[in-house]
């Protein structure tokens, strides 16, 4: 795996960005042919469920120090985070704002103003 830590061209948000629009796009598509689709039928608790299996899935290939593997997983996880905020009615437009008015805060500040 390279160690290009820029993201190439495109931001790593630009492709969030797109992936969320493909997603949405996806959603009352025909569940036997797209596995978004299904797991929009499926609905929210089963997305969730998702979520956490691949978050799972990314830590143990974090522990067993294999970055690929690590890649994989969290590629897989961001996808299906994506989904569930889909599911949610929240866009990436919304988590970028959040996380652009935490950036003006300290880690500790932050954790304590939602105490």
């Amino acid at each position: 795996m390279s160690d290009n830590r820029s993201g190439a061209s495109d931001t790593g948000g630009q492709i969030l960005d797109r992936l969320f629009e493909i997603i949405e796009s996806r959603r009352d598509a025909d569940p036997s042919l797209s596995h978004t689709a299904g797991l929009f039928a499926k609905g929210t608790n089963k997305i969730a469920q998702k979520v956490g299996e691949e978050a799972v899935e990314a830590v143990i290939e974090a522990v067993a120090g294999d970055n690929d593997k690590l890649a994989a997983e969290s590629a897989d996880l961001l996808y299906h985070l994506l989904v569930l905020w889909s599911a949610r009615g929240l866009t990436p437009a919304d988590i970028w704002a959040t996380l652009e008015a935490r950036q003006a805060m300290s880690g500790i500040a932050e954790k304590d103003s939602r105490s």
